[in-house]
């Protein structure tokens, strides 16, 4: 299981405000080009986003899916993009002095194709992902409050 971590110079609330604002998800994510809630209760347990990806001309949805959140410190994701089939995405916050936070990554395919093809070079390829994550999530959150996301940050 890959696994990667980044420390932000915010405390865990600061990262949790965005993580729960789900129109800051396409801005940290890689993969998606655009996402779009399918419930309002984002990061509520069984909440869902709508996520598209796009290759060129060729694009296609997928939906993530919260498997388990626990306000300030942990969310827990299904991504199911049915060609591939899914991956559960574990991110824990962790308080790391006063003021900033130890975010860490865990991710691994669970069914589908992506778990049948699982490698240690697709295990290499997550951790890429994860560093394409979380540096832009560490962005988002050390940026003045009111410029976080396009629609506003902190929908707790």
């Amino acid at each position: 299981m890959a696994v990667h971590h980044r420390l932000i110079r915010r405390p865990p609330n600061a990262v949790w405000a965005v993580l729960a604002d789900p129109t800051c998800h396409e801005e940290w994510v890689v993969g998606p080009t655009s996402s779009v809630p399918l419930d309002q209760t984002w990061p509520a347990v069984g909440s869902r986003l709508r996520c598209t990806v796009r290759l060129g001309p060729w694009s296609g949805d997928g939906v993530t899916t919260v498997r388990h959140p626990e306000s300030g410190s942990e969310l827990e994701l299904e991504a199911s993009f049915k060609p591939l089939g899914t991956a559960r995405i574990f991110l824990q916050l962790r308080p790391w002095g006063e003021e900033e936070t130890l975010v860490i990554c865990d991710e691994h395919p669970l069914r589908g194709l992506g778990g049948t093809l699982h490698s240690s070079a697709s295990e290499a390829l997550l951790l890429l992902r994860h560093r394409g994550m979380l540096a832009p999530l560490a962005r988002l959150v050390e940026r003045d409050p009111a410029e976080q996301c396009h629609a506003g940050a902190g929908h707790a």
